[in-house]
């Protein structure tokens, strides 16, 4: 319960993070459309975080590969 609760915590700030640049940021605050620059910051937000998702993922995949080695040899003793 306590390992959702955190990832849902850390997901959700995900979405809330500023991920421009400074220079992307003030190239976008002086034009005047805002949802321009809401696109190019969800983007970054979405590039960023598609590699710590593959990495856990990978990490995941074999934490479980260990847990079943480690289940089947103690199985067959």
């Amino acid at each position: 319960m306590k390992k959702t609760v955190i990832l849902s915590v850390f997901i959700l700030v995900s979405f809330l993070a500023n991920a421009q640049c400074a220079m992307c940021r003030a190239q976008l605050e002086s034009m005047d459309d805002n949802s321009l620059a809401e696109s190019v910051n969800d983007g970054i937000v979405y590039l960023m975080a598609v590699p710590y998702i593959l990495v856990a993922f990978v990490g995941f995949m074999i934490y479980r590969s260990f847990k079943n080695k480690n289940k089947s040899q103690l199985s067959e003793n």
